[in-house]
């Protein structure tokens, strides 16, 4: 199977997965003001199947066959070197089965706006809220490109729809919605509990969420903090799902903790 993905830089590899119906170009936007300086790192930049440039295979029908996957695709392409794990939303999600079936190789963990539960009925979410409002920018775009932005923007302004447009809007229009509708039909969650019967993971982790992320929320990620004993967990006020857009100084702040303190 082919998986189209983008490597930046040399040294100890970090797999980076983007969130549902995206491709990897929202996480090197995010990721890369921050990872080039540095310059020990190998960042593997992925496009999940029936996302990106990446195929839609008729193997992977549901949520486990996307983990087995990754983990083939991982095998093959950093075969038995440490590494490290980045996932933003659904590919937070795969991100946590990564680590569970390969413990011995993952020296760290990144979640952000992580899934938790996937099934979206019986998550806890706070409701949807807009706290800074620009009209004029709304009216401004198509009637579709305003329902878009409104339906997840918690600050709208000139900045954060530009990297809406480019980095949500434009790669989900580009996704295979039969693949993605099969997976959620057929099991977008995993069959097994990804933390049962394993001992807490003892690497630096980060998990980041956002105080007014209506799509996954934040209170279901806090009860991962037992599991993840060297985990600092963030809650940014101002920050929806797109909180790395809407907050990116902090955002950004965060990040290049975890990164210093995976080097002790």
């Amino acid at each position: 199977m082919s998986i189209n993905h983008k490597i930046i830089g040399e040294g100890h590899p970090v797999v980076i997965l983007h969130g549902w119906s995206l491709d990897h170009q929202v996480m090197v936007n995010c990721l890369e003001p921050v990872f080039t300086n540095y310059n020990d790192l190998k960042r593997i930049y992925i496009d999940l199947p029936g996302m990106g440039q990446s195929k839609s295979p008729e193997t992977i029908q549901n949520s486990d066959d996307m983990l087995k996957a990754f983990l083939k695709f991982i095998d093959g392409l950093i075969p038995n070197e440490p590494f490290l794990v980045c996932g933003y939303s659904y590919g937070g999600y795969i991100a946590r089965g990564i680590t569970r079936f390969r413990r011995d190789l993952v020296k760290g963990i990144l979640l952000i706006a992580p899934g938790v539960n996937m099934d979206f009925d019986k998550r806890c979410l706070p409701e949807k809220k807009v706290l800074i409002e620009d009209p004029n920018l709304l009216s401004r775009l198509s009637p579709e490109e305003a329902e878009e932005f409104e339906s997840m923007a918690v600050v709208q302004g000139e900045q954060q729809w530009q990297r809406f447009r480019e980095e949500i809007l434009i790669p989900s229009n580009n996704a295979n919605p039969g693949f993605m509708e099969q997976i959620r039909e057929n099991g977008y969650n995993f069959t097994f509990d990804v933390d049962a019967d394993i001992p807490p993971f003892e690497h630096p982790t980060l998990i980041i969420t956002g105080r007014q992320d209506h799509a996954v929320g934040y209170k279901d990620a806090w009860s991962l903090i037992d599991q993840y004993p060297r985990a600092t967990y963030a809650v940014l006020d101002m920050g929806g799902h797109n909180l790395q857009i809407e907050q990116p100084d902090l955002f950004e702040s965060l990040i290049a903790n975890w990164l210093d303190r995976l080097r002790y």
